[in-house]
């Protein structure tokens, strides 16, 4: 089997992203063994789409891991993220943002969440349109919320070889994002880009980039 060195990988990726932009290193179904590798070579954010998976990790690992949750939340798993989750990327409902409310209140923390927006053509991806995003954000169920905080947006691009439509998406939610940052001190970060499109997203204002395969290769560790 061919050795994938991850410490190489990340820093080849690291000294090409400009100083504004933060790596988030995607370790869903990676070993502690890889994450280490990675956090050995100076990583220490990693980003995982299991709630269940990531507090396993969590425990394991260093205790200074800065860990996102990426993928798509289930509200009745909130709670075992709570205590120790820096950032959560994929909220998409006002019911969503209560929970993780909820949790972090038992914690006495304030947790850090971005609102998913829909920019993909896709019918299959999650988020919120930017109508609704603005609404949210406008509304008064969301002041009241005293744990939580939302710092920016994140979106995903449709799966697709044009690289064209990929970047109309990406710019719509830039143009917004810079729109409301101007409206709202609290919006600072802009999660686009994976790793095959992550060099495109910065071009187009992203500051926070989720990159796995291109830092643990396609295979999963075990």
């Amino acid at each position: 089997m061919e050795f994938f060195d991850i410490a190489t990988k990340l820093n080849q990726i690291k000294k090409a992203l400009p100083p504004q932009v933060t790596l988030v290193a995607v370790s869903k179904t990676k070993s502690e063994a890889a994450i280490l590798e990675a956090y050995n070579a100076g990583q220490r954010v990693f980003g995982e789409n299991k709630i269940q998976e990531m507090a396993q990790k969590h425990t394991a690992l260093p205790k200074d891991i800065q860990w996102h949750m990426i993928g798509h939340l289930q509200r009745n798993k909130v709670k075992y993220m709570a205590h120790f989750v820096d950032l959560i990327h994929g909220v998409d409902s006002l019911q969503t943002l209560i929970e993780i409310n909820r949790q972090a209140e038992k914690h006495h923390r304030v947790i850090n969440c971005l609102l998913q927006a829909h920019i993909a053509q896709e019918e299959t991806k999650f988020g919120l349109s930017l109508d609704e995003i603005e609404q949210l954000l406008n509304s008064a169920e969301i002041k009241t919320l005293k744990n939580i905080l939302v710092v920016g947006f994140m979106g995903m691009a449709s799966f697709t070889d044009d690289l064209k439509q990929i970047e109309t998406e990406f710019k719509s939610l830039s143009t917004f994002f810079n729109k409301l940052k101007s409206q709202n001190k609290a919006l600072k970060i802009l999660s686009m880009g994976m790793s095959g499109d992550y060099q495109l997203a910065i071009k187009c204002g992203s500051n926070m980039v989720r990159v796995g395969s291109a830092i643990f290769g396609e295979r999963h560790y075990i």
